[in-house]
This record gives C-alpha cells, sequence and structure tokens, in this order.
C-alpha cells in the first residue's frame, strides 16, 4: 500500500512514511493510492469482531506487514486500548425512540481522539525505536486533539510534542488536562487567538520543508493519515452494531450522524464508504457552518470571522480534512484539487465544479445547530433518558430529533449518532442546559494539580516564537548527546 498526495506533486510514500510526515510536500494530505474493496461476505465475518479487532483488520490493509507484521501490529493495538475505561473500548447506547449514541470517549481524556491517538503514538514510537530516530511534533488543537496527542506520548524519549491551544475557547478541563502535564517532552503555548489563527504559525513551519526535515518534524492533527485510518473503524462498528441483519441481500444500509469541526472523523467515513460498508453519511456542524453550506450549496468559503460555540472543538473556520474528500469525490483528480485548494487559499472563497458538488451531496446529508439548537437536545435526551450528553455530542443528536419531530421514523434508514466526548469535559454548557454536570474523581483532581505552559499575546511573532522552539529542543538534544559521549 502507498500514499499518495491530494494535490498529485508528490512521490508516493508508504504508511511510515505517511505517518512521519504529516503533509506531502506539496501542501497536500496523504491517501491511499487505491481503496480497498470489501466483498460481504469479509463484511460477514467482521461482523462480531471487537473494536479493537476491528481496527486492526483495518490497518492490515493499509500498512505492509514488511513495515509492520500483524503481530507485532497487533500488540500495539492493544497496548493503545489497554488505558481504555471501557472493556470494549467503544459501547453503544441504545436510547429511546431510535437514538442510538455510540460512545468514542471512553480513553484517557474522555474524547474520542484517544482511539487514533493512542494508536498513532504507537505506530510512531514503534518506528523510531526500530531507526533509532526523534521527531518533534507539533500541533494545534481546538480542545481535545491536543491532550489526546500529549497523552499518547507523554515521557517518551524519543520524541517532543509541541501543542498550540486557543487561550480562554477551550473548556477549562480540556485546558487543565494539556497544561497540567509537566514532562520534560511536553510544551504548551496557550495563544491568543482562536484554532484557525494558531494553525497559520504552524502551517507556516511546515511550509519551510528544509526547515521541517532539519528538525524531524510532524503533526498528529487530522492531517495525520494514521488518524483517519483508525477512526474508520468507528463506522465499520457502528454498523455491525445497528444493522438490523447481515443476512438481508443486499445489506440495508445504516445511517452515520457524524458531529464535525475539521472533517477527519466525516473523511474516514468517506472511505469506509468506498470500501463497500452500507452507510449513509448525515454531517452536523455548529454555527461555524462552512461544512454544511460545501454540501448543500458548494460554497467552500469563509464567511465572517470563526465564532465561539458551546461545542467549542467545532469551533473552525478551516475544515482542512474536506481537501481528502474533494479527492475522494473527484475521482482521485489531484490536478483539480491542487487548483481548488491554491485557489481557496488565495482567496478563502471556492465554488465547486458543479459535477463535485453533485458527487458530495449525493453521498453526503448535513445540517448546522445553533446554540439553542445544542441545549435543546442535551435538555431532550436527559428528560428522556437521564442521560447527558456533551454539546458536541448533541449537535448530533439534534439532527436525530429533527427528523423524529417531521414524522420521519416510518421507512427511514437505522439511524447511529457518533458521540466524540464525555459531558464531563463540558461543565458549563452542562449547567447552561440546566443539568447537573457528573464530574469523574480524575478530572475533579485538575483543579489541584501544578501547570505549566507559556502563553503567545497578539503581536508576538508567534511563527518566529514556534520556530525559536524548535531550534532550542534540537540544540537542547544535541547537548544531551554530546554529554553521554
Amino acid at each position: 500500500m502507498r500514499y499518495v498526495s491530494t494535490r498529485g506533486g508528490t512521490p508516493s510514500v508508504d504508511f511510515e512514511g505517511a505517518l512521519l510526515s504529516g503533509y506531502a510536500s506539496d501542501g497536500g494530505l496523504f491517501m491511499p493510492e487505491e481503496i480497498p474493496k470489501l466483498d460481504r461476505e469479509t463484511l460477514q465475518q467482521w461482523s462480531t469482531l471487537s473494536y479493537p479487532a476491528l481496527v486492526l483488520e483495518l490497518c492490515s490493509l493499509f500498512i505492509d506487514p514488511e513495515l509492520i507484521p500483524k503481530k507485532d501490529l497487533k500488540g500495539l493495538i492493544d497496548r493503545a486500548f489497554s488505558r481504555f475505561r471501557h472493556r470494549d473500548v467503544v459501547h453503544l447506547s441504545r436510547l429511546k425512540n431510535g437514538l442510538n449514541v455510540l460512545e468514542l470517549w471512553h480513553g484517557i481524556t474522555y474524547a474520542f481522539k484517544d482511539l487514533s491517538l493512542s494508536c498513532s503514538g504507537q505506530f510512531l514510537q514503534y518506528f523510531l525505536e526500530k531507526r533509532q530516530k526523534h521527531v518533534t511534533i507539533v500541533v494545534g488543537t481546538s480542545g481535545d486533539t491536543g491532550s489526546s496527542a500529549i497523552e499518547s506520548v507523554r515521557g517518551a524519549k524519543n520524541i517532543d510534542i509541541i501543542v498550540l491551544l486557543p487561550l480562554g475557547l477551550c473548556s477549562k478541563i480540556q485546558e487543565l488536562q494539556m497544561t497540567t502535564v509537566i514532562e520534560d517532552n511536553v510544551h504548551v503555548f496557550r495563544v491568543e487567538g482562536n484554532s484557525d489563527e494558531l494553525d497559520e504559525p504552524i502551517k507556516a513551519v511546515f511550509a519551510d520543508v528544509a526547515f521541517a526535515k532539519k528538525h524531524n518534524l510532524m503533526s498528529l492533527n487530522s492531517i495525520n493519515w494514521s488518524r483517519i485510518l483508525v477512526q474508520m473503524a468507528h463506522y465499520f462498528f457502528a454498523y455491525f452494531q445497528c444493522v438490523p441483519s447481515m443476512d438481508i441481500c443486499p445489506l440495508p444500509p445504516v445511517e452515520v450522524v457524524v458531529p464535525t469541526g475539521a472533517a477527519g472523523n466525516l473523511a474516514a467515513g468517506c472511505i469506509a464508504q468506498e470500501m463497500g460498508l452500507p452507510v449513509r453519511l448525515a454531517t452536523v456542524v455548529n454555527r461555524n457552518d462552512i461544512i454544511h453550506r460545501t454540501v448543500r450549496q458548494g460554497d467552500f468559503s469563509l464567511s465572517g470571522n470563526t465564532r465561539a460555540s458551546l461545542a467549542s472543538a467545532m469551533d473552525i473556520q478551516v475544515p482542512y480534512n474536506m481537501e481528502r474528500i474533494f479527492w475522494l469525490r473527484s475521482g482521485s483528480d489531484g490536478r483539480l484539487v491542487r487548483a481548488l485548494m491554491e485557489q481557496f487559499d488565495r482567496t478563502k472563497r471556492l465554488c465547486l465544479p458543479r459535477e463535485l458538488h453533485t458527487k458530495l451531496s449525493e453521498t453526503i446529508d448535513s445540517q448546522s445547530a445553533s446554540d439553542e439548537d445544542i441545549l435543546e437536545a442535551m435538555q431532550r435526551c436527559w428528560e428522556e433518558n437521564r442521560y447527558l450528553l456533551c454539546p458536541h455530542s448533541a449537535v448530533a443528536a439534534f439532527y436525530h430529533y429533527r427528523q423524529t419531530d417531521k414524522g420521519q421514523e416510518a421507512g427511514r434508514d437505522v439511524q447511529c449518532c457518533l458521540a466524540p466526548a464525555s459531558a464531563a469535559k463540558f461543565q458549563d454548557a452542562v449547567l447552561q442546559a440546566q443539568l447537573v454536570p457528573e464530574i469523574p474523581e480524575d478530572i475533579q483532581t485538575l483543579e489541584h494539580m501544578p501547570t505549566r505552559s507559556t502563553t503567545l499575546c497578539r503581536g508576538d511573532d508567534w511563527t518566529q516564537v514556534l520556530r525559536d522552539k524548535i531550534e532550542d529542543l534540537s540544540r537542547q538534544r544535541k547537548g544531551d548527546v554530546s554529554s553521554q559521549k
């Protein structure tokens, strides 16, 4: 299995190359050169597998055994999921009126990103130990990615991780989950800007290809293919849990409702569709509605400033994984995707070609939820089920309730809503919904732990500060190596 850039301007790489790179050198994102097709027999065999076993089977299709033998791969995946709180890793809650909630948040930070990042961290350390190599990970976060990435590599001797978070725009718990980790290899910057703004210095650093190569830079944002790969398992697990029967011919569809910000989860669902999994996709965003406008109108354009919402991890105006979806739906046309993304980068406005928009809207439904919609969904779910939703999960539940209230139950596909985070991480939103937060003990203890971070103020040259930090880490490592000789 080889990986190519969505912009078609770089040679193909293997899984290790895609993992260690993040962005391709032409600015694109890595995607598999070919998408494996699964027949009915394979789907039936997979339908009884556990979540970790599904991850193993999927990864085996996309990672050559010469790079990671299947036995080693199983050990890495088992180790990745060993810290999860639920014995099944992922759990489906079947609630009233057909509301199925797939809980993806039983990892160490109570967010779905623990699933992919715990595996990515294991894959990364496997290669680094083999090659006797060191990398510096640079991550921008709107809330959950940073803490999950930190947990996946904290204390690792062959990895430094730099995380940029938007000051005051994450929940208090999200920020504490990052700033209370004081291992020597963890470096947190609190940035006076939103998540799109803090992505700019990261893009600038990676755009300097010579600098990125010299300092062995990589990213674990969802630009990284390994993240998308593991997230594909959500859709297979959701399908097998919700499909009425695997004996029906043809296999019946299941609608998966995907709350999203940067569209990484959505891209994973699109690839699962391409592989032959009979899922329909509905993506739901908050008031930052660029993905909704893209699906409904073909309008992939910025709309004013990023607006803060209760679903803060989705407060994103530049959903960079849509590039992967454009590539898939255009028939892997790298030249077209390059032209589209260069226009967007230049003007921040893009009207999709009619054929591409048609293919996109035929395979994905979409909706946008206001803060009021989010609060109402949280309240309704509690009233009907005594079940607390986080605001991001409530975005998906809003879509379900909207269909239910329109009387669309009859003949509707079985539906599964992805729940990306625990309500425990978003106490303010729970209180705004006039509900009572449930706060686990390990989250309560965060309030009393020492913190460490550096603040980047507006007016600072964020790119230069980031470059200086990376160079400083390289100098420290060289000094450590010299002192050991």
